[in-house]
C-alpha cells in the first residue's frame, strides 16, 4: 500500500461523485479557478475564450462538477473548427482527493461525445505543465484516464520555434535537390497519393494505427482531410520533386490551429528518406509561415520517428514539451 504525498489528503473510500452539468454562462470562460495561481487563471480563461469564440467548443460542452458552490472539477469537449463532433477532452480538472468525481467527469464528456456521433474521444498529458492548461501531476491524470478506459496510444515530442521579420534570412536555404510546386497547381490528388505512399512505411504510432484501421488509402484521405481542417492558404501547401528523376519525394503542409501556426504535416516518400528532405520540408513551411506573420510556429512527432525530431532540430527548432496521446473508443 502507498502512502498518499505529504500534505495531501488520502481519497476518501465510497466517496460519492459530485453530479455534473453543463458550465452556466457566469462560470465561463473561467471554470476551475485556483486560489494564489493567477498566472494559470488568467492563461486558462484566456484559451477557453479563443476556443469558444473559434467554435472549437462550446457552451454545452463544457462541463463542472461543483463544490462549495463553485466549479470544482471540468472537462470541455474541443474539435476542429466548423467540425460539429467532438474529438478530445481539454481543461480536464478534478480534486486530488476525488477520483471518483473525475470518473464521473469523463464518463460524462464521453457519453455527450458519442451522443453528437462521436466513435472516439483523445486526450493529450504534456509535460512539463505548461500554459494555458497547466497539467500538472502526470502521473495521477495518467492514472485517471486509465481507470476511464483511456489507453496510451503515442509518445509524442513538441517543438517550437520563435519568429520574426528576419526569421527567413536566419533559414538554410531551399535544398536544390527539390522542386517545390503547390497544391493551387497540382490539385488534391497528388498529395492524396504521396501520403498513402509514404503511409505504408511511418515510424508514427497512430498513423499506423490508420492505416491498420482504415488501409493507406483512406488514412491517407482522412489525413489530407483532417490537417485541411486548419486555416491555410492552398498556396502554403507543396509537394517536393526530386529534381533528379522528377518523383515526388516530401510533402508539406503548413497551417494554423485557432493558438497558433504549425508545422501541420511533413512526411517523406520511402524511397527518398536519408536524403535530409524533412529537414527542408520543415524549413520550407516555416518560411512559408513566418512570411504570413507567424510570431511561433510549433510541431510535433512520434518520440520514435527520429528522423523528423532531427528535421526539426536542423531547422532552428527546440523540444519544449513531451506529450503523451491517450484514446477512448465509445
Amino acid at each position: 500500500m502507498t502512502r498518499p504525498p505529504a500534505g495531501r489528503p488520502a481519497p476518501a473510500a465510497g466517496r460519492a461523485a459530485r453530479p455534473v452539468r453543463p458550465a452556466r454562462p457566469g462560470e465561463l470562460p473561467a471554470l476551475v479557478e485556483h486560489p494564489g495561481d493567477p498566472e494559470r487563471n488568467a492563461a486558462t480563461r484566456a484559451y477557453l475564450a479563443r476556443l469558444l469564440d473559434s467554435g472549437c467548443t462550446r457552451p454545452a460542452w463544457c462541463l463542472v462538477a461543483e463544490g462549495d458552490g463553485r466549479p470544482l472539477a471540468s472537462a470541455v469537449l474541443w474539435t476542429l473548427p466548423g467540425h460539429r463532433i467532438p474529438l478530445a477532452v481539454v481543461l480536464f480538472e478534478a480534486p486530488a482527493d476525488e477520483p471518483e468525481t473525475a470518473a464521473a467527469l469523463l464518463g460524462a464528456a464521453a457519453g455527450l461525445a458519442a451522443e453528437l456521433g462521436a466513435t472516439a474521444l483523445e486526450h493529450v498529458i504534456d509535460a512539463p505543465a505548461q500554459a494555458p492548461q497547466f497539467q500538472r501531476d502526470p502521473e495521477r491524470r495518467t492514472g485517471l484516464l486509465r481507470q476511464a478506459g483511456f489507453r496510451r496510444v503515442r509518445d509524442g515530442r513538441r517543438f517550437s520555434l520563435d519568429t520574426g521579420p528576419h526569421t527567413g534570412d536566419r533559414l538554410p536555404p531551399d535544398d536544390p535537390a527539390l522542386v517545390f510546386r503547390p497544391l493551387p497547381e497540382l490539385g488534391p490528388e497528388p498529395f492524396v497519393a504521396l501520403l498513402e505512399d509514404l503511409l505504408t512505411d511511418t515510424a508514427d504510432a497512430r498513423l499506423a494505427a490508420d492505416v491498420r484501421e482504415h488501409g493507406a488509402r483512406r488514412a491517407a484521405e482522412l489525413l489530407f482531410e483532417e490537417t485541411a481542417g486548419l486555416k491555410h492558404e492552398p498556396s502554403w501547401w507543396e509537394i517536393g520533386y526530386d529534381a533528379a528523376d522528377g518523383t515526388p519525394a516530401v510533402i508539406s503542409l503548413p497551417a494554423q490551429n485557432p493558438l497558433v501556426a504549425v508545422i501541420g504535416f511533413v512526411g517523406v516518400a520511402p524511397a527518398h528518406r536519408g536524403k535530409g528532405y524533412a529537414a527542408a520540408a520543415v524549413v520550407r513551411g516555416t518560411r512559408i509561415l513566418a512570411a504570413h506573420g507567424a510570431t511561433e510556429i510549433r510541431g510535433d512527432c512520434d518520440a520514435a520517428n527520429t528522423a523528423m525530431a532531427k528535421a526539426f532540430l536542423r531547422a532552428g527548432y527546440r523540444v519544449f514539451a513531451n506529450r503523451r496521446e491517450f484514446s477512448r473508443p465509445l
